[in-house]
């Protein structure tokens, strides 16, 4: 059978491709399970300081693989109890809490289909590139369900504001790859097969900085966002600066500043 979850590692960044291109890369079990394991065992993974997620074909993600679930429901010829339910959708869901949780800054690249739990992928991450076909849209209230699903009603207030966030959440309507940029959704708008070498000055300028400024730059940004006051904020900041500024990294960071020439980082 064909890997679901491709992993190619690169001088510390990991080039992750969701791989069931036949089905738009749906999350069916076998893809759910590998990436629950795969952002589950970064947390203390040292060797890995970038990850880029990126779709195989011409799709990022179109969601659950519905006709898969579908089958399943009707080869039991049961409807799935309540703890059942749940339990399935946590499955799905602690993937993007993982993604939050994992110390390495995530790239998504996108284009074509972003659709459901693919979108709640995209947002999860930290950076997004998007190619002129990307389509993106909380495709959960088109079936029967509520419009909030997999952390999109967390994530995309936060990045498109209230106003836009209601509109894609509420009528389920795709956002396109222009307007996605206009509203800061994605930082950079790309010819499709561009966005491979669009996300390269991104991977270079994070794996330039100290792998443990870093990691704590990511930690801090997802604190920040839900802090209660600028108090909290600084607290974590200026933590992080003592910790960073005890590293060997630190010394090395400054010396080559001043020598103007490249850092060479030990610390993992």
């Amino acid at each position: 059978m064909t890997e679901a979850l491709l992993v190619d590692h690169r001088d510390g960044v990991d080039w992750v491709t969701l791989n069931r291109p036949d089905s738009l890369n749906a999350l069916d079990p076998s893809l759910i399970d590998a990436l629950n394991e795969y952002f589950g065992r970064l947390q203390r993974d040292r060797t890995t300081r970038v990850v880029v997620l990126k779709g195989a074909g011409a799709n990022f993600c179109a969601g659950l693989d519905l006709k898969h679930a579908m089958a399943r429901r009707a080869g039991e010829n049961a409807t799935p109890g309540v703890t059942e339910s749940l339990d399935s959708q946590r499955r799905i869901a602690d993937i993007v809490m993982l993604m939050r949780r994992c110390p390495q800054p995530i790239i998504a690249l996108i284009r074509g289909a972003a659709a459901g739990g693919g979108f709640a992928l995209a947002l999860a991450s930290d950076v997004r590139i998007a190619g002129r076909s990307a389509r993106m849209n909380c495709a959960f209230i088109k079936l029967g369900l509520g419009g909030c699903d997999i952390g999109t009603s967390y994530f995309l207030p936060r990045l498109v504001g209230v106003s836009v966030a209601s509109e894609l959440i509420l009528t389920g309507r795709f956002i396109g790859a222009e307007r996605a940029l206009m509203t800061g959704l994605v930082s950079e708008l790309v010819e499709d097969d561009q966005l491979e070498a669009a996300a390269q000055p991104f991977v270079d300028a994070m794996m330039a900085a100290s792998p443990v400024g870093l990691r704590l730059s990511k930690e801090c940004l997802n604190m920040a966002v839900d802090a209660g006051s600028i108090e909290q904020v600084i607290a974590m900041e200026d933590r992080n600066q003592v910790l960073c500024s005890r590293s060997e990294d630190f010394k090395e960071g400054v010396a080559a500043f001043l020598e103007k020439r490249k850092p060479v980082y030990g610390n993992r």
